[in-house]
C-alpha cells in the first residue's frame, strides 16, 4: 500500500506546472514513414489526428499548439484553436500558412500528396504511426513525449496507462461469457457500415471483453442482411456523433439488424468518438464501454487521471 501510494504521489508531481523551453537542444525522432526528423523548436506546433492532439495537451504542450484538426475535440482547451479541417483531407498550404516549427499527424492523414509536401516542406513533420491496441497506445505516447523532450513526465504517464490497462484485464476477466456486438460506423441510405477485423472498433472490443460480430470482414464495409443476422449480434453500438439521431426504433428497423438479438431486445449503445482515438483515455473507454455492455457485472470505473479530468463537452 504504501508502495502504490509513492508511486501516485510521484505521477500527480509529474504533472505539476513546469518551465517549458520551446527552443532545445535538437533532438531526433523516428517518424512513422521511416524518415528521421530532427527536432529543435516546439513553439508552434500543428496537431493532426485526436490521440495526438490529447496526447501533447497531457504532457504539458497545449499552449504552444497553434491549430487542431477536426478530430481533435479535446480537451476543451482546444476550443477556438485555428483548424486545418479533416485530417484525410488537408491542404499543405493551409498547414504551412500557419508557420509551425513542428507538425504533428496521425497515420492515415492525407491525402497522400498533401503528406508528401509536408514531408518534404522542411518543417519538421513527424507521423504517428496508428494501432488499436495497449502497445499502440503506449508507443503513441512514447514517440510524442520525445519529441516534445519530455520523456520523464512520458513515463509516468505510461506507468499509470499499464495500472489502468492492467485494471480493465482484471475486470475482463470476470466476464463468464462475451457478448456479440456490431459497430455501425454511419448509416447511409438505409444501409449501415459496420466495423470489422483491423479497425478501431473491433481494438476497443477487444480491449473491453466484447466480441467483434463483424470480425469475419476487413475494415469498415456495408453491412449486408445475411451475414448480419448469421453473425447474431447481441448489441449495436454506435458513435453519439455519427448516429444521426437514430434510437433503438429506427436502428433496428434497419434490414441488416432485424430478426437479430439485438433488434430483439433493443440493445443499442452510442459513446463517444473518443472511444476510437487510442489515446490516453482508451483504458478508461474500455472500462467504460465494458460497464455498459455487461451492465450485470457492476464494474467500477477506473480512477481518473490528470490526462482524462480536464472538462469535456462529451465525457
Amino acid at each position: 500500500m504504501q508502495k502504490l501510494r509513492i508511486a501516485s504521489i510521484a505521477l500527480v508531481l509529474a504533472w505539476l506546472p513546469c518551465a517549458t523551453v520551446h527552443a532545445q537542444e535538437a533532438r531526433t525522432v523516428a517518424s512513422g514513414d521511416g524518415r528521421k526528423v530532427e527536432i529543435r523548436d516546439t513553439s508552434r506546433i500543428v496537431t493532426i489526428g485526436a490521440a495526438v492532439t490529447e496526447t501533447v495537451f497531457a504532457l504539458g504542450h497545449g499552449d504552444q499548439v497553434v491549430a487542431i484538426d477536426q478530430t481533435s475535440t479535446y480537451p476543451t482547451a482546444v476550443r477556438g484553436k485555428p483548424n486545418v479541417g479533416y485530417m484525410r483531407a488537408l491542404s499543405a498550404e493551409g498547414v504551412l500558412a500557419l508557420a509551425p516549427t513542428l507538425i504533428v499527424a496521425t497515420e492515415g492523414s492525407g491525402p497522400p500528396d498533401v503528406i508528401s509536401v509536408l514531408s518534404r516542406a522542411g518543417v519538421p513533420f513527424v507521423i504517428v504511426p496508428e494501432g488499436y491496441d495497449e502497445a499502440a497506445v503506449l508507443r503513441k505516447i512514447r514517440l510524442i513525449a520525445d519529441m516534445l523532450g519530455e520523456k520523464e513526465r512520458g513515463e509516468a504517464m505510461i506507468r499509470g496507462l499499464k495500472e489502468d490497462f492492467q485494471a480493465v484485464q482484471a475486470q475482463r476477466s470476470r466476464i463468464q461469457k462475451t457478448r456479440k456486438a456490431v459497430f455501425v460506423l454511419a448509416v447511409g441510405g438505409g444501409s449501415p457500415t459496420v466495423g470489422g477485423a483491423e479497425t478501431s472498433a473491433d481494438g476497443i472490443f477487444d480491449l473491453a471483453g466484447v466480441e467483434n460480430a463483424m470480425r469475419a470482414i476487413h475494415g469498415y464495409k456495408p453491412a449486408v442482411a445475411e451475414s448480419t443476422l448469421a453473425a447474431a449480434p447481441e448489441v449495436v453500438i454506435t458513435m453519439i456523433e455519427r448516429n444521426h439521431g437514430l434510437d433503438a426504433k429506427a436502428m433496428f428497423s434497419l434490414t441488416a439488424f432485424v430478426g437479430t438479438p439485438a433488434a430483439r431486445d433493443e440493445r443499442l449503445i452510442s459513446i463517444p468518438s473518443y472511444y476510437l482515438s487510442f489515446g490516453p483515455r482508451t483504458a478508461h473507454a474500455a472500462n467504460l464501454l465494458a460497464a455498459q455492455v455487461y451492465p450485470e457485472l457492476n464494474l467500477a470505473k477506473l480512477p481518473p487521471r490528470p490526462w482524462t479530468s480536464a472538462p469535456s463537452a462529451r465525457q
